[in-house]
């Protein structure tokens, strides 16, 4: 009996490190879409894009004029980079509602700390990005250390916020513009095409190579998508909480700045676009609310089509309260298209591929 204890103890502990060496096997291979068979909850949005721009170019001809088109597509770069920084926080199990008010503070620093002139451009510049990522980092520690509903946090923190934007606010010019290098910036294109777009192009694929071709991004994932596994593997949820809604801060920060160089006067209001918005985009482009999936040129594309959706409606002069019934109705047909997987037989031969 004595001899047989170290035996039990010696296979218990093997047992242990088995289960954790398989746990972290199983948190470097987070379900990632590049790396999954192909999904519909990806390929889904852009078959509904297609299939927008094809039923618009029927019923409304000028939503596809070149013109109309590249005056949408700002508007759309705006809300994929919010609802890039959504997506992550949804895909570490938490949701962000503090979004509008996060923007408009980077908005209003941005004023401020300017004053409209050029020299005080870039220090304005940094102080509205540190802001919005500080505000982002307060949230992710409310949530990811104390543990505190990710929802009633967001809340709270963005009515805070707009009691401090309306204070702050006071003490500005009502005309108050941002410099006009920035605005200068605002009204640039390349290549036909505006300069937030780029921005929002070169955000999508960083964050597109870190989520799928790095440790962190592979980690970043094992945390939404198996909690446990990713704990017993020794991953840090709560650090990896905090980082999403650290990062999703410093996005929104980056919707503030060019959304004031495209507006030129922003006012109090320049945020409150995006509190449900960038869900639906989310969403919309495949990410799981139960966390661990997601593709943020899937949520690019979703952007595109919610922009776009609401500038068909709005050439056809149909009034506001049906827009949003209309737009409800498509985003509940997206998300139910996004849960359905490929046939079997289509999966096999993508396999046997």
């Amino acid at each position: 009996m004595m001899s047989g204890q170290p035996a039990e103890g010696v296979l218990m502990s093997a047992g242990t490190e088995l289960d954790a060496s398989r746990a972290r096997r199983q948190a470097g291979r987070a379900p990632l879409a590049g790396r999954a068979p192909l999904q519909m909850r990806f390929l889904a949005i852009w078959i509904a894009l297609a299939a927008l721009l094809v039923i618009g170019g029927i019923i409304v001809p000028r939503s596809l004029v070149p013109s109309n088109m590249l005056a949408v597509v700002p508007l759309a770069a705006f809300l994929t980079i919010a609802a890039m920084g959504q997506a992550l926080v949804l895909m570490t199990r938490g949701i962000d509602l503090s979004i509008p008010a996060i923007v408009t503070l980077s908005s209003t620093l941005l004023l401020g700390i300017s004053g409209g002139s050029d020299a005080n451009l870039l220090p304005a510049i940094v102080v509205a990005l540190l802001g919005a990522a500080a505000v982002g980092l307060i949230n992710g520690v409310l949530v990811g250390l104390l543990q505190l509903n990710a929802l009633i946090v967001t809340l709270a923190v963005g009515a805070i916020l707009v009691g401090v934007n309306i204070w702050y606010r006071e003490g500005l010019p009502a005309e108050a513009r941002v410099p006009q290098l920035l605005a200068d910036f605002g009204g640039t294109r390349v290549l036909g095409i505006n300069l937030a777009v780029w921005v929002a192009a070169i955000l999508v694929a960083a964050l597109t190579i870190i989520l799928r071709k790095t440790t962190i991004g592979r980690h970043f994932s094992a945390v939404g998508a198996n909690p446990r596994a990713a704990h017993v593997a020794g991953i840090s949820l709560p650090l990896y909480q905090i980082a999403a809604f650290a990062t999703a801060g410093f996005l929104y920060g980056v919707v503030g700045i060019l959304l004031s160089a495209f507006i030129r006067n922003p006012t109090l209001n320049v945020g409150d676009a995006y509190l449900l918005a960038p869900i639906a985009a989310a969403v919309l482009g495949g990410t799981a609310m139960s966390g661990g999936i997601g593709s943020m040129v899937a949520v690019a594309g979703a952007a595109l089509f919610l922009t776009h959706l609401g500038q068909i409606l709005k050439m056809m002069g149909i009034a506001t309260s049906f827009q949003l019934i209309v737009q409800g109705i498509a985003i509940a047909l997206g998300m139910g298209l996004a849960q359905l997987r490929l046939p079997s037989w289509l999966r096999r031969g993508k396999a046997a591929g």
